[in-house]
């Protein structure tokens, strides 16, 4: 499942804080962000996040 948002935060320990579409709050692991190929967020970024079959995000894309 993939799903729209915008950076919110990019923390110190590598994770993200991204705001859904819907208005959600969702916190990235390091390992997510990582997993999409980045090495800086910019709050106010767009992303694409791509979650696994039990819900948990597996990576931050770049939008489509």
């Amino acid at each position: 499942m993939v799903e729209q948002a915008t950076v919110s935060a990019h923390h110190a320990d590598g994770s993200a804080t991204v705001l859904r579409d819907d208005g959600v709050l969702v916190d990235v692991p390091a390992a997510a962000v990582t997993a999409g190929g980045w090495r800086v967020l910019r709050p106010g970024q767009r992303v694409t996040v791509e979650r696994g079959e039990a819900g948990a995000v597996r990576a931050l894309r770049r939008p489509v």
